[in-house]
């Protein structure tokens, strides 16, 4: 089976419609799938829902879709740094389903093992669990949160192999293996591809299984806030 594609408008080929959910790793600008977004958004494609732990700042990230209007809904855990996510947010222009960052996480993570919901406690008595299902376990109360099955996963990693076993580097794992795991097609771009064999097995930690389609590129590798000490 093919994985490796020339660029990423060639391992989006076909993947792309209308009204989609996406699911996309990263955090802030470390480890999100640049290239995929751009070419989402050369594609078009329009009236998509992005679960994301956050959309990037204004011109990078998810903010290009924002941007162009591509975007409809956000399933997100945090909304700073962006503010056109803000303006469009609170003119009524773009949905929010807000998701506590562990939440969000353990949504995709169930998505990508077939698990179509399951309870936590965090959340509870705040707007968070609002129209949920409340059962209470051994005295405490739990609300049920749904696996996240998207149409498209879009990730980033830093080394894989042909067959798609990926390699992501310190903070960068981030979200992109649970995101991974939970589209119906997922595709990767990395910063590098070696043959099978290449990486060492016990330091893998996204399965091949999972990709579908992948590609090399080069990356911006922005800095979202920049910290100095002062001389």
């Amino acid at each position: 089976m093919k994985k490796v594609y020339a660029n990423a408008s060639e391992a989006l080929d076909g993947l792309l419609f209308d009204g989609m959910t996406i699911a996309a790793g990263g955090f802030g600008l470390c480890g999100i799938p640049e290239l995929l977004l751009q070419a989402i958004k050369e594609h078009g494609a329009k009236d998509l829902t992005f679960a994301s732990n956050n959309a990037g700042v204004d011109d990078f990230g998810i903010g290009i879709l924002l941007q162009t209007r591509q975007v409809k809904k956000m399933i997100s855990s945090y909304v700073g740094e962006n503010a056109e996510f803000m303006r469009q947010y609170l003119s009524g222009e773009l949905e929010l389903e807000f998701n506590p960052q562990g939440t969000l996480a353990e949504r995709m993570r169930a998505g990508g093992c077939g698990i179509p919901g399951f309870y936590t406690k965090t959340g509870v008595g705040t707007v968070i669990a609002e129209g949920k299902e409340h059962k209470d376990f051994d005295g405490e109360t739990y609300i049920l949160e749904r696996g996240i099955f998207a149409d498209l996963s879009i990730v980033k990693a830093w080394k894989a192999d042909t067959t798609g076993n990926a390699i992501f580097r310190k903070t960068a794992r981030n979200f992109n293996p649970p995101a991974a795991m939970c589209g119906k097609v997922c595709v990767m771009e990395v910063e590098e591809i070696v043959e099978p064999g290449e990486l060492d097995a016990d330091a893998i930690h996204l399965p091949g299984i999972y990709v579908h389609r992948l590609i090399q590129g080069e990356h911006e590798k922005r800095i979202e806030q920049r910290t100095v000490r002062a001389a």
